[in-house]
């Protein structure tokens, strides 16, 4: 087979390495949050605060190490399809949420 036919166009895979790095650093980020639930030693405020940081550190974890994001010149393009897919799902949720909370406003019978 020629060189061309094994060309994977520009997309970077990760190492060995890295996916381990990531494996790794995923069952960290999800085991100090269990451990902190089942625990029950935390403040409930500490115990979710530290579960959406950490869940929000494990999005990107997961985006550099097994989705290979970065802003190289092959990447940029993967990148900009990424935040443009996550501006329109924030704006179909957040305005499915304004349209049900409005409706539900206008529907509830006013008590005298």
């Amino acid at each position: 087979m020629s060189a061309a036919a094994h060309d994977n166009h520009g997309a970077g895979h990760g190492s060995l390495g890295s996916y381990a790095i990531g494996f790794v650093l995923s069952i960290i980020l999800t085991a100090i949050p269990f451990y902190m639930v089942m625990d029950g030693g935390f403040t409930r405020h500490a115990t979710i605060l530290t579960m959406v940081i950490l869940g929000l550190v494990q999005v990107v974890v997961h985006l550099v190490c097994f989705l290979h994001m970065n802003m190289s010149s092959e990447g940029r393009w993967n990148v900009m399809a990424f935040i443009f897919t996550v501006i329109v799902i924030l704006l179909v949720v957040g305005l499915s949420l304004w349209i049900i909370f409005s409706a539900d406003g206008l529907m509830m019978p006013m008590v005298n």
